[in-house]
């Protein structure tokens, strides 16, 4: 299926750009969550026609995105577990638990834009987690884990 895209999507294009993707992906994904529409040619004169406004819209979400990503970049963030004597947490630390604590530190950031490169973290130890505000736009933050005695 030939698709519109109304916004930038990694790794398959660019605002404007008409691409073939799978249908499946096309119906329950991308068109949904209003990331595209499907190629018709009523929907690319509507596209056209919008085209300007779409790209204003882009480029506040990025300035945005790029504005809380200078402000969160470098940040540590810090959270306290239950742990044993050696160190192993009792349970993990998930990018639920950092996007929470990064919303109590008033960051508006959801647990899917958390990404954690090495799964959750199962040990007290500094470690550093990227968060993607923007397919353009990614930081990097520190997570201290502090162990807590049972």
């Amino acid at each position: 299926m030939q698709v519109i895209l109304l916004e930038k999507v990694l790794n398959l294009g660019n605002l404007g750009d008409i691409v073939k993707v799978k249908d499946g992906y096309a119906r329950n994904f991308l068109i949904p969550s209003g990331r595209a529409r499907r190629a018709t040619e009523a929907n690319k004169a509507e596209f056209e026609a919008r085209r300007v406004e779409l790209e204003k819209a882009a480029a506040a979400k990025l300035a945005e995105a790029q504005a809380l990503g200078e402000n969160l970049s470098g940040l540590t963030v810090k959270l306290t577990q239950k742990a044993g004597v050696d160190g192993r947490l009792f349970g993990s630390v998930t990018n639920h638990d950092i996007a929470e604590e990064l919303t109590k530190h008033g960051f508006a950031v959801a647990k899917a834009q958390v990404r954690m490169p090495n799964g959750p973290i199962k040990t007290v130890s500094d470690s550093a987690v990227s968060v993607a505000l923007h397919t353009d736009v990614v930081v990097e933050v520190n997570v201290s884990v502090y162990g807590e005695t049972a």
